[in-house]
């Protein structure tokens, strides 16, 4: 049993890792996050008072507060989630990205390795990578060329543990991710935009042509992958994790329309956004040679069980697009 710091552990899949370990290990948890709009304390309802669970609210850019922290919880083990995420967010502003991506994310490397942590996991993203044409795939020696604010942002933070496996020798692992989707997405991401948005008969919004592919990947295998490169994952590599399931963002807008018995009629076609990279596509070969790992979910079966998600649990997003949800914090929280 190892004491784990998850940073960002409220989000989307901070929140489905943490539930993983809880559920499927005897790790200890300390779940890390400043419940900025995207961290949902909710999401975790059902394993909070697990003993083996322990919340902190913080900001990871706050060095003082983190020296407390990680004096205080003395984990063994960080897998790092906690970042500001969204491209649309970042085009309008890209401060709070430079401060929380890159930042934060060396002042969780400094205590790090003043507390003596035996491993620093690094959640990442393919965006680093910037855009594919019509054919290949990102691997683990691709050229880092981000095309966006939030893209540069987790390259720069890509950059300084790097740094810090060459300067320092600390024990390092970066893995990164194609597009995941499944349950407790914020709803401003495609997937859970489109389906809520298709279930108010709302408009939904395809940015250009519809025609950018991304590779989707299910956060269950996602999380398993991090699990895996966390326990069996050698120093200072990077690990590829995609779903082998490159679609385009009109075919999974029409899938989920069909999936929700609505019709195309809703579709609206927007702006396309700026910098908006055209294809990604991930190799995970080796993570399945090197890790052992491997999806378990089909786009197609994902898909149908993420909608069957969010419409058996209504209340969950319509309290996250109220902005109710951020009150649970106080609620649990503010008497402790």
């Amino acid at each position: 049993m190892s004491k784990i710091l998850v940073t960002g552990g409220a989000g989307f899949i901070g929140s489905n890792f943490v539930r993983m370990l809880l559920l499927g290990s005897d790790h200890e948890i300390v779940n890390l996050d400043a419940l900025t709009y995207a961290g949902n304390l909710e999401n975790l309802a059902d394993v909070q008072d697990n003993s083996r669970y322990t919340f902190v609210r913080g900001d990871i850019a706050d060095a003082a507060g983190m020296q407390q922290v990680f004096a205080q919880h003395r984990p063994e083990l960080v897998v790092h989630f906690a970042a500001e995420s969204h491209v649309d967010r970042s085009v309008l502003d890209a401060t709070a990205f430079v401060r929380t991506n890159v930042i934060g994310t060396q002042v969780l490397l400094d205590q790090s390795r003043a507390h003596g942590v035996q491993r620093f996991v690094h959640v990442s993203t393919d965006e680093v990578y910037g855009s594919l044409g019509a054919w290949g795939y990102f691997t683990e020696d691709t050229p880092i060329q981000p095309n966006s604010p939030y893209s540069s942002s987790k390259a720069g933070s890509d950059l300084m543990v790097r740094a810090a496996v060459h300067t320092h020798g600390m024990d390092c692992v970066i893995t990164r991710c194609s597009n995941n989707y499944g349950p407790y997405q914020f709803p401003e991401k495609l997937i859970p935009l489109m389906i809520a948005n298709a279930l108010e008969d709302k408009q939904l919004p395809v940015y250009g042509d519809g025609k950018n592919v991304r590779d989707w990947i299910h956060v269950a295998d996602h999380c398993e992958g991090i699990k895996v490169a966390m326990e069996r994952g050698a120093a200072g590599e990077v690990y590829n994790f995609g779903g082998d399931a490159e679609r385009e963002n009109l075919f999974v807008v029409k899938e989920i329309l069909r999936l929700v018995g609505k019709g195309e009629d809703l579709i609206r076609y927007v702006t396309d956004r700026p910098g908006h990279d055209r294809r990604y596509a991930m190799d995970s070969s080796k993570a399945r040679a090197t890790l052992g790992w491997t999806p378990r979910h089909t786009f197609e079966s994902g898909l149908r069980a993420t909608v069957d998600w969010y419409l058996q649990n209504k209340a969950w997003w319509e309290r996250v697009r109220s902005g109710a949800y951020q009150a649970y914090y106080e609620q649990q929280y503010g008497g402790r």
